[in-house]
């Protein structure tokens, strides 16, 4: 057994030998000479050209500014980068790719991420989000404010997407292409840097953002099925630790879907006229929530269809053995067409007022 361990050892200490003595062809990796890429940030440039910024350095104790080329090609952007930057800029630690929206818009993006996915030193859990408005602007800004913003954006969405509070579309670069795609759209300025929806793709291109409570109901159908508030101001409610047990049929020819959606909450707060301390009152409350759920979600749907995008992936249920899978085509025109019964059923969770 030693003898082996001794081999072992003596093939690590060769091959380390041969990577020293054929450095010219090894890519540089000294800690010193190196700088870790947290985002890129893609725009609009001149002439067809993209426009690519990042933030440097990152993570260590020195003044950040913000690099900003115009290339035709994603990759020459990162090498642009390395001949204006005293160190060199290593893309694998890339955790953000931020798209303008006008990009989004135009279509073409998945490029982008196609170009991303074929690099093996880059993780495919690299977070992708649409901006609209100037991101470059609101980083500018905040060098001034908060050096590490870069660093603090990324952690935000790594706290949304561990902690599945269904409150913002949290998408990596593998999910995208697993999918219909969707994406978070975040709205920048000078000072803000806010969520506003999810951006609904067909195939890459940007065809409709969804906002407030239909983004509320779009977590609760398909993301995290869970919301920590559901406000619901047209009734005067909150509801609070929401969870969602979906469930979809479609009939045999397609042409119809049932979508049964169960509800468990809890009221957090209610300034409406009814008692709901009352159960005949508190029936009729719930009874109000469910008929609203349903027609905003029924609104929704039809959006999707007259789109023809599915991203709640109700193209799946369609999959039955030993029969033809339909082609994408296909299903969209089905999907297109399909009368779609919507079912909310509420339960609340019982008030009750406990001492402290």
């Amino acid at each position: 057994m030693a003898l082996y361990k001794h081999y072992g050892l003596l093939v690590i200490v060769s091959l380390m030998w041969m990577a020293g003595c054929s450095s010219q062809y090894v890519e540089n990796s000294r800690i010193e000479e190196i700088a870790p890429v947290v985002f890129w940030s893609v725009d609009k440039g001149t002439e067809g050209k993209l426009k690519i910024s990042t933030l440097v350095p990152p993570l260590i104790q020195e003044k950040k500014r913000l690099l900003s080329k115009e290339v035709d090609l994603l990759k020459q952007g990162g090498k642009e980068f390395n001949l204006i930057y005293y160190q060199e800029l290593k893309q694998g630690q890339l955790r953000m790719l931020l798209i303008n929206e006008e990009l989004a818009k135009k279509g073409g993006i998945e490029k982008l991420i196609n170009t991303i996915l074929v690099d093996p030193d880059i993780s495919m859990r690299v977070y992708v989000l649409i901006v609209r408005g100037d991101f470059d602007e609101y980083i500018k800004n905040q060098l001034t404010k908060q050096e590490n913003q870069d660093y603090f954006l990324y952690r935000m969405l790594k706290h949304y997407e561990e902690h599945n509070q269904g409150e913002m579309s949290i998408v990596n670069i593998h999910q995208f292409i697993l999918k219909d795609p969707i994406l978070p759209v975040f709205h920048s300025d000078k000072n803000n840097f806010n969520y506003v929806g999810t951006a609904l793709f067909q195939k890459d291109k940007e065809v409709m953002v969804i906002q407030d409570m239909d983004d509320e109901i779009f977590q609760l159908l398909d993301n995290d099925h869970f919301l920590k508030v559901l406000a619901i101001p047209k009734l005067s409610i909150s509801l609070g630790r929401v969870r969602s047990n979906v469930h979809m049929k479609l009939s045999r020819d397609y042409s119809s879907l049932s979508l049964h959606v169960g509800l468990n909450a809890r009221i957090e707060e209610y300034q409406g006229e009814k008692n709901i301390q009352s159960e005949e009152q508190l029936e009729h409350l719930i009874h109000e929530i469910e008929v609203y759920l349903e027609e905003q979600t029924s609104e929704l749907l039809k959006s999707m269809q007259r789109l023809k995008v599915d991203p709640l992936e109700v193209g799946t249920h369609s999959l039955k053995p030993f029969s033809k899978e339909l082609t994408e085509e296909q299903w969209l025109e089905y999907w297109r067409n399909m009368k779609i019964d919507v079912d909310f059923d509420i339960k609340i969770q019982p008030l009750i007022n406990v001492d402290r």
